[in-house]
């Protein structure tokens, strides 16, 4: 049986997760984008509400198509408030919009968001080396970097704890835990 992290227990839909993507590191623009809307819905409340609900995210925010989710009416946003397939808080819901709008400017000055993102791990994954999860910071010097700047330039739900959680979600930190089996697998990735 193989050792993982001890945070994604026995639900085969964490477990997928685990091994699967979180920790990988991600640098294609629309990925990056899903992950911070979907960090965004999370907070406050368990990882695994927002990953029952990623479908539902994918549908009513056109696959995480950043122009397309910029563009949206407030009539459009109220709309996916009625639905019960994502996180029905109408902060988060017109989050998306806001930074979706940000995102996107982002892109024009970067050339794209991954460009923007990864440079303030110098374009390497930070590579960790815990021995439990309660070793894991909840942030760190980085998330808090990232996250001020991030709200300079008109992002919202970008706090320090929620751009620590996106760094290691998106692979730009491995914070798998050193007798966990994607610990060893993710030092091999860029």
């Amino acid at each position: 049986m193989k050792k993982r992290c001890a945070w994604c227990g026995d639900d085969p839909l964490y477990i997928a997760y685990h091994d699967t993507e979180w920790g990988i590191p991600k640098r294609d623009d629309r990925t990056l984008f899903e992950f911070l809307v979907l960090e965004g819905a999370q907070a406050g409340l368990s990882w695994i509400t927002i990953l029952r609900k990623r479908n539902g995210y994918r549908e009513l925010f056109d696959h995480f198509d950043a122009e397309r989710v910029a563009h949206y009416s407030d009539a459009e946003l109220d709309e996916r408030l009625q639905n019960p397939k994502i996180v029905r808080n109408r902060l988060k819901v017109y989050s998306a919009r806001k930074n979706a709008r940000a995102f996107l400017d982002v892109q024009r000055e970067w050339g794209s968001f991954s460009a923007y993102i990864w440079d303030f791990v110098d374009g390497q994954a930070i590579q960790n080396n815990w021995s439990s999860m309660r070793d894991v910071p909840p942030t760190s010097d980085i998330s808090n970097q990232l996250s001020k700047d991030m709200k300079k330039r008109g992002f919202t739900f970008v706090g320090p704890i929620i751009m620590y959680a996106y760094m290691q979600a998106t692979g730009m930190v491995n914070d798998h835990t050193k007798d966990c089996f994607r610990h060893t697998e993710c030092l091999d990735m860029t």
